[in-house]
């Protein structure tokens, strides 16, 4: 298959730029053709090129949101799904997300079924790809795409949340940092030329011009270092060299062991409501729902739950011995299993989650606060007193 670039105009004169692949060229023109499109120009594109492009230009939640809420509006509408992705992707004309609906659309055109066409794409996780294939079986595609863009709000939601979280003390952070570089290669420097010739400094002074004087030789290979660290971890998290040892550092972390088990049920309570609301059988809900945990040992305990689901085991006592339902939840399943309403009770589940992350963000960001302007001030301070104190026992032994 051959990618080739074009311009045309649709039948109401408005402008289209994209992206189509076919075997031949003759081929590509054809499908325009099929379309109602006027070509201006087209050409060749260099297949491998793109794609390799594509992959690197993932798509935000934000974009994947809008594609999902609008697929969802026009099939509301009674727009049929090729025209409805064809017509998103004039509107997003040589933008990443463009190419993808474009793509699709020729995927779909070729009678491809939606669902294959996501799949081809790693923009859309199995849960989303499998709804869709629940849509397309029952006739609800509408309703579906409108549950998935619900749910990849609540998803865009989470993440400003964690990253609200962490904001604050990275600035307080920096600061500190900041300050700190500042007097070591500014004020200790220039303090220092009152103890020139004096051999009997206290061991405390000697030690902060000391300091100063590595801070200002060797602190670009230190901040060299710390970039290259922060830049092997990040390989290595993208490789998953490290992920597994991070995995289980977090959930044993007092400060970060609350904020991973709500983070994770927020994200399979969301997703097991969803997949129940669609009309999937709980075993294989569980499978994909697990799939949105982030988290490998969390994740291989609610697979689990699968297992003994499919030996007879209940819902309840399955998910039992997974940390992220504590007995209030496990309550709260139990009932819903009982009366066969899972579903509300997975969204209620969800929705307090949500509200005690939001609390924690709260508590840890209040406490967080005073903590580093206390460290900043602490460092700073105790070089102000030393050089106070390295001053005056100098002006004692005058």
């Amino acid at each position: 298959m051959a990618l080739f670039e074009y311009k045309a105009y649709d039948n109401t004169g408005a402008a289209v730029n994209s992206e189509l692949t076919s075997n031949t060229l003759e081929g590509a023109k054809k499908l325009l053709a099929d379309e109602g499109l006027h070509l201006v120009s087209i050409k060749e594109k260099s297949t491998q090129a793109s794609l390799t492009l594509f992959r690197s230009e993932k798509l935000s939640l934000d974009e994947l949101e809008f594609i999902t809420s609008e697929l969802s509006l026009l099939l509301r509408s009674g727009v049929k799904i090729d025209k409805s992705l064809h017509i998103l992707s004039k509107g997003k004309a040589n933008t990443p997300s463009g190419k993808l609906l474009g793509e699709l659309s020729q995927s779909v055109k070729r009678g491809e079924s939606l669902a294959d066409a996501l799949s081809h794409h790693s923009d859309f996780d199995n849960l989303y790809v499998n709804l869709v294939k629940m849509g397309e079986a029952s006739g609800e595609l509408s309703k579906v795409f409108a549950g998935l863009a619900q749910d990849l709000i609540f998803r865009k939601e989470l993440k400003s949340k964690i990253v609200q979280a962490l904001t604050y003390p990275s600035v307080i952070l920096m600061v500190c940092i900041l300050a700190i570089v500042f007097v070591f290669n500014f004020i200790v420097p220039q303090m220092g030329g009152l103890f020139e010739g004096n051999d009997n400094l206290p061991v405390y002074t000697l030690f902060l011009l000391e300091a100063s004087k590595w801070m200002q030789e060797y602190q670009w290979f230190l901040f060299g270092g710390i970039i290259a660290a922060g830049i092997g971890i990040k390989v290595a998290l993208q490789k998953g060299v490290i992920n597994d040892q991070l995995d289980e550092t977090l959930i044993k972390l007092p400060l970060f062991k609350s904020a991973v088990h709500q983070i994770e049920r927020i994200r399979f309570n969301t997703s097991m409501a969803l997949m129940l609301d669609a009309g999937v059988q709980l075993d294989k809900a569980i499978e994909l729902a697990s799939g949105t945990v982030k988290n490998r040992y969390l994740r291989d305990g609610l697979l689990s739950a699968k297992s003994k689901i499919k030996r007879g085991v209940s819902l309840t006592e399955a998910l039992s011995a997974s940390p992220i339902y504590p007995d209030f939840f496990i309550s709260l399943l139990e009932v819903g299993e009982e009366s066969g309403q899972l579903t509300p009770v997975f969204e209620e589940i969800a929705n307090r989650s949500r509200n005690d992350f939001g609390s924690w963000t709260s508590r840890v960001t209040s406490l967080l606060e005073p903590l580093m302007i206390l460290v900043m001030g602490g460092i700073v301070g105790s070089v102000v007193v030393v050089m106070l104190l390295s001053i005056m026992s100098v002006n004692d032994g005058f």
